[in-house]
């Protein structure tokens, strides 16, 4: 069994465990593989396995990477995890299901504008700074209801939000709150939680876990 595998499968057991001690009955996140700078050789493993949850932060890398895969497995779906400049948006597009990141208005009227080409409309996750710091992307908190209105407005196909908690030890406390902005808006989908902290996102029932290092190993 490769390396990749069993990681997945450990991840997918502690998440299990965390599930029964919680009793969340009809509660199962997705797992998303950061495969971000991997090469396919190290990702196809996961591919193989039957993972169709894969994340990548960078246009063009995921365009050379996964192309000809995905022609040869319509079971996948590409997350767009990493800034998204407008500029890219078109090329996105073609092989992104879902983006995780929208946060700015010039990205909402493009994606409009290129789904409208392309007749595909990706499921979008609106991207909020949770923490409201200022090296960070993500729309601000008290924003996002006028935020949400004008991706509705230009007929984006909103799920859920997304973010990336400060680095204080904290991150239940801002997976709660985002939580609970979810739960106000009736959204569905919550893209929260990575390689160190995607328990804490498992007690506040996230629907997708972005975990890199756990399953892939180390960057180089």
């Amino acid at each position: 069994m490769h390396i990749t595998i069993k990681n997945l499968s450990n991840i997918e057991h502690q998440i299990q465990s965390k599930i029964n001690d919680l009793d969340l009955k009809n509660y199962k996140p997705n797992i998303i593989a950061i495969s971000k700078t991997f090469k396919m050789d190290h990702i196809k493993h996961l591919i193989d396995h039957g993972h169709t949850h894969f994340g990548e932060n960078k246009v063009q890398e995921a365009i050379e990477k996964w192309t000809e895969v995905k022609k040869q497995n319509d079971k996948i779906n590409l997350h767009m995890v990493g800034k998204l400049q407008s500029n890219k948006v078109k090329y996105a597009l073609k092989i992104f299901e879902y983006i995780h990141s929208v946060d700015n208005i010039k990205l909402v009227k493009k994606i409009s504008s290129e789904q409208k080409k392309n007749e595909k409309k990706p499921k979008i996750f609106i991207q909020v700074n949770i923490g409201n710091e200022i090296q960070k992307s993500g729309i601000n908190y008290n924003d996002f209801n006028d935020f949400y209105n004008l991706c509705k407005t230009n007929d984006l196909n909103v799920i859920g939000t997304m973010c990336i908690p400060p680095d204080d030890n904290k991150s239940d406390l801002y997976f709660s709150k985002l939580k609970k902005l979810n739960d106000y808006n009736n959204l569905n989908e919550i893209s929260m939680g990575m390689s160190n902290d995607y328990l804490n996102a498992v007690e506040q029932q996230s629907t997708f876990l972005r975990i890199g290092s756990k399953i892939f190993g180390q960057r180089g």
